[in-house]
């Protein structure tokens, strides 16, 4: 049974640990203490787009010192295989995998994580990121790649989804003064948290090595006690806020903004509204470029100024040696990792701003700048200038990360806050969608290009152009993004026959701050932003490490 006093106590008599009972903040809670939490689990998951850094080694499993390939083996073969080495093509896959099964389970399981609440949601996340690191090491140890999909792949792929929408309506309710900013500083986490797993999975994988291994399964599993740890702490850290709870001193804006629903619409009907279809586009076309750039970023620089990158500038990189190649791509390895801080930065610079200037205007300049800098981008190469072409695509990945994070804010903005968490599960099947279209066209164009003797400094010349257009098709659905039909609000009776018993006492009193008003750094947070901002420092300051021979 729950009851709420007049202060806005909660009282959860018979609830779980897990339960989101057990979760609402009472009088003296600091709301600036949720954001770490869900930074302790984005930065683990996020460790995603950091897991080439296996393909490697993994590749070289079997044939430790000379390698063991069999070219005519087959894909369903090599699930199976205990005496060749595995592709780095097939090793690939896991890539797909994570992103799709992300958005999928995010979809399916949006709802329930509503329902239950973030520390239950972010719980099964831990079981299932860290629980399929550990699978997947024991597919590594018994060289089945089919147990490694299933294991870091598939269940690690569940966690993904849960773990990243976990705490997007929790922060959405804590911060309604700072929505997009809310969003921004835990979605940057999952930007970041290639910077910190990949170089930290290097120096595992250097430690464990041995004459008869490689070290990755050793690596996966010390990954996956660490993981396991942070992301429980992330997970019992997070409340919720009471019912009726607002910033104390913050009223809502008096001065109307169509764009900004006060009204809520339900789960079960925000996908049959045209904007919810329009945002899905918006977000998959945004991040279908981005993601194709992320995903070939290393070999574009390469290809592109090949020798420019060592001081040979009239060097093609067909005329390279063994050796100035192996340079190049440890310097096109920074270029990668700068990318990744501009990624990371834009997620939050990107969504704050957006809560000055709005989300439909902010997407508006995602797609009227990226469709200058994409055209632009063939220039800066014929220029031969390192610094503009790295600066545009810098800049192109910040608003990739931005996409992202001020994403949930639209939504909310859109749908109202009772189902966020869940339409924004539905919608990352853009996400999905776009692993797979992103890649598809900038690879095939290539592989394209290169058959018909382009050289290989314009190789990305058509591909660029190409992206263009697929912003400007997302330029014309944010255009026709318009406010919610009055017809798909829920009722307030609605909203409080939905909500338990604590909100529906909130609802029917005035709304206040119970005494948890807009918080500020005391030393509980401090420590707390300290717990996660000392391994992000780090991964910045290995990334600037490694990028620093680029320019």
């Amino acid at each position: 049974m729950t009851t709420v006093s007049s202060a806005g106590r909660v009282s959860a008599s018979g609830a779980g640990f897990l339960d989101k009972e057990h979760t609402i903040a009472t009088a003296g809670f600091n709301r600036w203490l949720v954001p770490p939490a869900a930074l302790c689990i984005h930065l683990c998951i996020g460790m995603a787009y950091g897991f080439s850094v296996f393909w490697l080694p993994l590749s070289r499993a079997i044939g430790l010192t000379a390698p063991k390939a069999c070219p005519d083996i087959s894909l369903v073969q090599e699930l199976f295989t205990t005496t060749c080495d595995w592709k780095v093509a097939s090793l690939g896959w896991m890539y797909t995998l994570f992103f799709v099964l992300l958005g999928v389970s995010a979809a399916i399981w949006g709802g329930w994580l509503e329902k239950v609440g973030p520390r239950k949601a972010g719980f099964v996340a831990a079981l299932c990121w860290a629980g399929g690191l550990v699978i997947g090491a024991l597919g590594v140890y018994t060289h089945q790649l089919w147990l490694m999909w299933l294991g870091s792949g598939v269940i690690g792929g569940v966690g993904l989804g849960l773990g990243y929408i976990s705490p997007v309506s929790t922060l959405v309710k804590w911060f309604p003064d700072r929505r997009g900013m809310a969003t921004g500083m835990a979605i940057m986490g999952f930007g970041g948290g290639a910077m910190i797993g990949a170089p930290l999975a290097d120096r595992l994988m250097n430690y464990f090595k041995t004459p008869t291994s490689v070290g990755v399964w050793e690596t996966f599993l010390a990954m996956g006690a660490i993981y396991f740890v942070f992301m429980m702490i992330g997970a019992f850290r997070y409340r919720i806020p009471p019912a009726g709870w607002q910033p104390e001193g913050w009223t809502p804006p008096t001065k109307a903004n169509a764009m900004i629903s006060s009204k809520h619409v339900h789960l079960d009907n925000a996908h049959k509204t045209p904007q919810f279809w329009l945002i899905w586009w918006v977000l998959c076309l945004n991040v279908s470029a981005g993601i194709g750039v992320i995903g070939m970023a290393s070999p574009m620089l390469q290809e592109i100024f090949a020798g420019k990158l060592i001081g040979l500038p009239n060097v093609g990189f067909n005329q390279l040696d063994a050796g100035q190649k192996a340079q190049i791509a440890a310097i096109a390895a920074g270029f990668a990792g700068l990318l990744s801080l501009f990624n990371i930065g834009g997620r939050f610079f990107w969504a704050s701003l957006s809560d000055k200037i709005g989300r439909k205007n902010t997407y508006y300049t995602f797609f009227i700048l990226g469709i200058a800098l994409y055209a632009l981008a063939p220039t800066f190469a014929a220029m031969g200038s390192k610094l503009l072409f790295v600066l545009g695509f810098g800049i192109i990945l910040s608003m990739y990360g931005g996409g992202f994070a001020t994403v949930p804010a639209y939504l909310a903005d859109m749908f109202g806050t009772q189902f966020v968490g869940a339409i924004h599960g539905r919608l990352l099947t853009a996400w999905s969608t776009a692993g797979i279209i992103g890649p598809v066209v900038v690879n095939y164009i290539r592989e394209f290009q290169l058959a018909a003797g382009v050289p290989r400094d314009q190789l990305y010349n058509t591909t660029m152009y190409i992206l263009c257009a697929m912003l400007i098709a997302g330029l014309i659905c944010n255009y026709l993004i318009k406010p919610v039909d009055p017809k798909w609000h829920m009722s307030d009776a609605e909203v409080a026959k939905l909500q338990d018993a604590s909100a529906s006492a909130a609802a029917a009193g005035p709304h206040g701050s119970y005494g948890i008003g807009f918080g500020g750094l005391d030393a509980k947070a401090a420590l707390f932003w300290l717990f996660v901002g000392i391994p992000l420092a780090w991964g910045v300051y290995m990334t600037l490490l490694s990028a620093v021979k680029i320019l």
